[in-house]
C-alpha cells in the first residue's frame, strides 16, 4: 500500500495550496522539459507539461503518488508562460490591461498501479485598465518574474483585478477541490478516518 505522496514542483504556491488538505507530502522539484509546439491547444498544454513533470519525478519514488502541476495564461490566442526579461513581462501585462484573458492549469497524477491520470482547469480573469507607471512599478517588485502571464494574483497584481469566473486557486496554481476529488477516485489518502 502506498504511503508516500510527493509534489513534483519548485512552486512555493502550489505546497502552500497542497498544504490546506493537511496530508503529509514531500516535494521532489522536476528537471522536465517545459517546452511545448506552437498551436497546441491550452487544455493539452498544460496537461502535456504536468504529465512531464511528473514522469520525471515518479520513476524515482515507485510506491508514491505523485502530482504535478502547470498553468499558463492565454489572451488572443497567445500562450504566455514565464517572463524571461522584463520587457517581456511589461509586453504581457500591456496586452492583459482591461481585458478577459483565461489561466490555466493542467494537474497530472500518477499512482504506483494506475496510468497517469491528468485533467485542466480554466478560470477567466479581468484586469483593470493598467497605466504604464503600474506595470513599471509592478515589475520593479520582481514578482512578476516567476509567474505566468507575469503576475501572481495572489501577489500585488491583486490589485489589478477586476472580476473573477472560476476557481481562484487555479490562478495561483492548483485547483484544489478538483484536484482533491481526483486524488480520492485514485485512492488517495490510503486510508481516510
Amino acid at each position: 500500500m502506498p504511503s508516500r505522496f510527493v509534489l513534483a514542483s519548485r512552486s512555493p504556491r502550489r505546497r502552500q495550496i497542497l498544504e490546506l488538505t493537511g496530508w503529509p507530502f514531500d516535494v521532489q522539484e522536476s528537471q522536465a522539459d517545459e517546452t511545448i509546439a506552437p498551436g497546441t491547444p491550452p487544455d493539452e498544454a498544460v496537461q502535456l507539461l504536468a504529465r512531464r513533470k511528473v514522469e520525471a519525478v515518479a520513476p524515482s519514488v515507485p510506491d508514491a503518488y505523485v502530482l504535478g502541476a502547470d498553468t499558463i495564461v492565454v489572451c488572443d490566442g497567445r500562450l504566455l508562460g514565464k517572463p524571461r526579461t522584463e520587457e517581456e513581462a511589461f509586453a504581457m501585462l500591456r496586452l492583459l490591461s482591461g481585458r478577459t484573458h483565461d489561466v490555466w492549469t493542467g494537474v497530472a497524477i500518477a499512482t504506483p498501479h494506475q496510468p497517469i491520470t491528468s485533467f485542466a482547469e480554466k478560470t477567466a480573469v479581468t484586469f483593470w485598465e493598467l497605466t504604464d507607471e503600474e506595470i513599471a512599478a509592478y515589475i520593479a517588485t520582481g514578482e512578476p518574474m516567476d509567474k505566468a502571464g507575469a503576475y501572481g494574483i495572489q501577489g500585488r497584481a491583486a490589485l489589478f483585478v477586476k472580476w473573477i469566473e472560476g476557481d481562484y486557486l487555479t490562478v495561483v496554481g492548483l485547483p484544489l477541490s478538483r484536484t482533491v476529488r481526483e486524488l480520492r477516485r485514485l485512492g488517495w489518502p490510503p486510508a481516510e478516518s
